[in-house]
């Protein structure tokens, strides 16, 4: 197979919040870190601090909060309807590949296809999801490449116009009611079970870009203390933060 072109890798998405670094405790650390997916006895969380330059993010009517998908970026060029480049980040994956490697990509990438997801035509991002990632916490059988163009427009929340957007309501909001819009859409409607919720939201902003400035940013369920709390003892958590700059492009 000839070299496949080189794509860029994904940009970096900023909170919308400040994040500060909190010790924990840590006996229960090393108790429960590995699976809270704690590196080190510390915690980077949210204060009620807006990051400097994503005040659009709670003032601007035109930004909307899409579902954060949780499994793993993949980027495609397609041309004349041939895939000619597929990259996990800056993993070039080898399409043609199909007897070693991160295989289950290339499986999520041709259901994409088969679904009518993959354009014949120029680069496209997206999330494989599926059984061999983060758990598979939408409970597929099989992987599945989700562009994000198409999570704009089919995973926004519409509710999220209708509430004040401050720390405390997001909190509360993320905690208890970010359902997973891409489970509920493909379950049946009147079908039981366990709710999933989602890993945390996208904000977007069209009118922001199309004026190239700063247009997404992120925020997740594991930025938020609670998410901890009833495993780990945060030490000297205070939602109003310290003064002290932390740098905030060493937060994942």
């Amino acid at each position: 197979m000839a070299t496949q072109p080189l794509l860029s890798d994904f940009p970096k998405i900023q909170c919308p919040f400040i994040r500060q670094t909190f010790e924990v405790d840590k006996e229960l650390w090393r108790k429960h870190g590995a699976r809270l997916k704690l590196r080190s006895p510390e915690a980077y969380l949210v204060v009620d601090r807006v990051n400097p330059g994503y005040e659009w993010v709670f003032e601007d009517e035109a930004t909307i909060a899409v579902e954060k998908l949780d499994g793993t970026n993949v980027k495609l060029l397609t041309q004349d309807g041939r895939l000619i480049a597929l990259q996990n980040r800056l993993n070039v994956i080898d399409p043609l590949q199909i007897l070693k490697g991160k295989t289950f990509i290339i499986e999520g990438i041709f259901r994409a296809i088969g679904k009518g997801y993959v354009a014949p035509d120029g680069e496209q991002a997206g999330e494989v999801i599926g059984p061999k990632l983060q758990g598979n916490p939408y409970g597929l059988d099989v992987h599945e490449w989700y562009p994000f163009e198409k999570a704009v427009s089919a995973l926004a929340y519409r509710s999220f116009h209708e509430h004040e957007r401050t720390f405390d309501n997001w909190s509360v909001w993320f905690r208890d009611w970010l359902v997973s819009r891409y489970h509920t859409k493909r379950t049946p409607r009147g079908a039981k079970g366990d709710k999933v919720m989602a890993e945390g939201v996208v904000f977007y902003n069209l009118k922001r870009k199309a004026a190239g400035k700063s247009w997404m940013a992120k925020l997740r369920r594991d930025m938020f203390p609670w998410c901890y709390s009833d495993h780990i003892e945060i030490l000297d958590y205070d939602k109003a933060g310290r003064d002290e700059i932390e740098d905030q492009e060493s937060f994942d």
